[in-house]
């Protein structure tokens, strides 16, 4: 699988985990020069607190276009380590 925006592989792994159609990269699969860390958090009930982060790719900016959750709550602990993606980034 690999994740896609504005032209670039941000991660590519064959080791995604799937969680609510979303799948989660390996966190050693990203690649960070792209990924800028976001002030954004969300809570899911299940999963817990989520942190974001904001891709830059060639100059175009993606805010809080990937999350994580850093201390997953237990029912969720294997996307630990693990980036997923939305607004535009096209997985495959």
């Amino acid at each position: 699988m690999k994740a896609v925006w504005n032209g670039k592989v941000i991660p590519e792994s064959d080791k995604t985990i799937v969680v609510e159609g979303n799948h989660y990269f390996p966190a050693e699969s990203i690649d960070s020069e792209f990924f800028v860390q976001s002030n954004t958090n969300t809570t899911c009930p299940w999963k817990g607190l989520a942190s974001y982060y904001t891709l830059e790719v060639e100059g175009k900016v993606n805010k809080d276009a990937a999350w994580y959750y850093p201390e997953p709550k237990e029912a969720a602990n294997q996307i630990k380590d693990h980036v997923a993606f939305w607004k535009g980034v096209e997985i495959s």
